[in-house]
């Protein structure tokens, strides 16, 4: 390209403008041509489906930067020196909070993939290689690097890159054996090490330098001997007093290097000063154009300079992690063991409509995350499958099983019977997740065969019988273990149904679609009859008694919304049941909230969770699935554990209660007990009734 056309107007180079096309945040691309790679990008993917996703995600990161700039302008100054005030005092407390008592060590196998198939076939070392196909690249040698191709790129993007290029397929089995064979070495240095993924792991080697005597460095070098001896596979290390820094140190001298930061202030501060916001983990893309074209932040010292302004304009969270970042601050401290959410597997192909492929990849998948769950230990509940179409439309459709399975067997029957649903459809990527698994949170694992009591009226229980095919939560339970005390009734159904983040319906039984509404009428000459003790002032009120049932059939949920729930409420009139309230203030209130009175998971302002604030935008589609999912797992463990507490014998609720409601009678007089021949239990009354009916 002359001259003239590179120094002529944008217009004549509209890949400049192509920003997700390129990036130089990977080792190994320092000194490629930027220009160059975006214009072959452009040019290669223009008009093709991914090209026209691409260009979604940069019309909704251009979207956001408008936004954001226009809520920059209706500052005023006195917004300003507000949120100055603001932001200054989060960072004192946050300095407060810095830890230079650790060292924490990060290290990243080089190019682990095409390492590992390097030293399987020595014949491909020194040539431009790719682990991957003509549809995507899971990663890319140094010598390939050096042209532009970088992994998550389409391959016949990288070999009009490099003509040169050779392609190898993936073999996980061998990245898995490799990934194992570096893990024991770091278990020698810190046994309680966090493996971020399968190259990768944080070390505290805090203990190991005080009982040796020896230096980070000298420990960090050493580990990568051991490595390289044990594996024939290099690995660059990182040093610093937290793993946020630990990861970017780690990333300096590759391959095969080091750099070592000092746990020193002063250190930390010079270090952090100039260092790209890309390079933190947590910034990406989106993140980063935001940042530098709004408030023309490019370092992590300027996030301290415009404070102002990232504590106006961003969440609480958010403004904490970039002040943060500014400080050097990270995570020094080890984590406590917590069980998993989730467990998946997902894997990429060139588009295909082909049901025989796409069914042979869901075998290897269900093997693949039933191996992964017996390693662990696991059986979940809930299964998803989730689609990525030839268009890049991510699809997600999920079932919540009755029990908890592992086997590949039952993994593979449930997930053909959520794909069946889907064909035919042309696919480029599938994936298989499993959640809610039989854990509590002490770790011990609860047993899938045993009966709660909202279980046992469902499954045939008296109550079960009469109330027909309503999913009855311990909630309801309780409620209707209280009637003949309380005069109080509350049901809430929580059942969970195959459900599609398409078609928000599907989550919705098909009866209670049917018949929204129901009203359930219970007379005073019935009531009378079965319940001699009844008083007729009370029998007045239960005239009034009215169990309406309604059913939700939509909430205002983003499209990843996983899950619906049913309501079901029972109001109860008069003065019995101002003094059921009382006395479940009294105690506690053991009933429990209902459902539809949590905190509902929505995207506000179609970005950020309403739950923890995390900002993901519309185009994220498997971000925010994950996200989602999180929440939902969290939601059904939160669940599952509260109701083993409402799950006691009802004798044993009631020796609990039995003293608080004697004390909430206080002085009133008590009425004398009913012969045993003339008592009727509530859940005969309903039995009755339902025959007389």
């Amino acid at each position: 390209m002359s001259k003239s056309e590179t120094s002529g107007d944008d217009s004549f180079r509209p890949w400049q403008s192509y920003n997700t096309a390129y990036t130089n945040a990977k080792a190994g691309m320092e000194g490629v041509d930027k220009e160059k790679v975006q214009r072959i990008v452009y040019e290669m993917s223009k008009g093709s489906k991914y090209f026209e996703n691409e260009e979604r995600k940069e019309a909704y990161m251009k979207h956001k930067i408008d936004n954001m700039r226009a809520q920059c302008a209706e500052l005023t100054a006195a917004d300003l020196s507000h949120y100055q005030k603001v932001a200054d005092k989060k960072i004192i407390e946050l300095e407060a909070t810095r830890d230079l008592s650790r060292i924490w060590l990060h290290v990243d196998m080089d190019a682990f993939y095409a390492a590992v198939e390097t030293l399987s076939d020595p014949s491909l070392k020194g040539k431009p290689m790719a682990v991957g196909g003509m549809s995507m690249i899971s990663t890319a040698n140094y010598e390939a690097r050096r042209f532009g191709v970088r992994a998550a790129m389409p391959g016949f993007i990288a070999r009009k890159l490099c003509p040169e290029l050779i392609f190898v397929p993936t073999d996980f089995k061998k990245y898995t054996h490799y990934s194992d064979l570096t893990r024991k070495v770091f278990q020698k240095y810190d046994p309680n090490f966090m493996a971020a993924s399968l190259d990768e792991a944080y070390l505290d080697i805090t203990n190991v330098c005080k009982e040796r005597g020896i230096t980070s460095g000298e420990v960090a070098e050493e580990l990568r001997a051991c490595v390289c001896e044990e594996t024939g596979l290099t690995c660059s290390a990182g040093v610093a007093p937290n793993r946020l820094l630990a990861k970017v140190c780690s990333d300096i001298h590759k391959p095969n290097g080091q750099f070592v930061l000092p746990n020193d202030r002063m250190a930390v501060m010079k270090f952090i000063s100039t260092l790209p916001i890309r390079k933190i983990g947590g910034i990406g893309k989106v993140t980063e154009n935001v940042l530098k074209d709004v408030f023309g932040i490019k370092t992590c010292e300027e996030l301290l300079q415009k404070s102002c302004f990232i504590c106006a304009l961003f969440s609480h969270s958010s403004a904490d992690f970039f002040l943060s970042v500014g400080l050097g601050l990270g995570s020094t401290d080890t984590p406590q063991v917590r069980f998993r959410k989730s467990i998946s597997n997902e894997r990429t192909f060139s588009a295909t409509k082909d049901e025989a492929f796409l069914f042979q990849k869901i075998v290897e998948l269900a093997e693949m995350l039933s191996s992964d769950m017996k390693k662990e230990g696991l059986c979940g509940r809930t299964l998803t499958l989730k689609l990525k179409t030839a268009s890049f439309e991510v699809r997600t459709r999920a079932v919540t099983l009755q029990n908890y399975i592992c086997s590949s067997e039952d993994i593979l029957k449930h997930a053909s019977k959520l794909l069946k649903a889907e064909l035919p459809i042309s696919l480029r990527l599938i994936g298989l997740r499993m959640s809610h698994f039989n854990e509590d949170k002490d770790s011990s694992p609860s047993d899938p065969t045993q009966k709660t009591l909202s279980s046992f009226i469902i499954s045939g229980g008296t109550f079960g019988k009469s109330l027909g095919d309503l999913s009855v939560s311990s909630d309801a339970s309780d409620n209707l273990s209280k009637i003949n005390t309380d005069t109080d009734l509350s049901i809430n159904s929580h059942a969970t149904h195959c459900y599609d983040s398409r078609d928000p319906s599907d989550s919705i039984p098909i009866s209670d679609r049917n018949h929204n509404k129901c009203t359930l009428k219970i007379n005073s000459e019935e009531m009378e009859a079965s319940h001699r003790t009844v008083s007729n002032e009370s029998i007045d009120k239960i005239n009034h008694l009215n169990v309406e049932i309604d059913t939700l059939n939509s909430h205002e949920f983003e499209t990843s919304q996983l899950m619906k729930t049913d309501s079901l409420s029972v109001w109860l009139e008069g003065s019995n049941l101002d003094q059921a309230n009382k006395r479940n203030q009294c105690s506690g209130d053991e009933v429990g909230t209902s459902s539809n009175q949590k905190e509902r998971f929505l995207w506000v302002n179609d970005y950020k969770c309403s739950l923890c604030g995390v900002e993901l935008p519309p185009s994220f589609v498997e971000e925010r699935q994950e996200h989602s999912d999180f929440h939902l797992a969290e939601r059904l463990q939160e669940e599952e554990s509260s109701n083993r507490h409402r799950n006691l014998p009802i004798k044993q609720r009631f020796s609990q209660k039995e003293p608080i409601a004697s004390q909430s009678r206080g002085k009133k007089k008590q009425k004398s007990s009913p012969s045993d021949g003339k008592h009727i239990p509530i859940d005969m009354f309903f039995v009755k009734r339902n025959q007389n009916s």
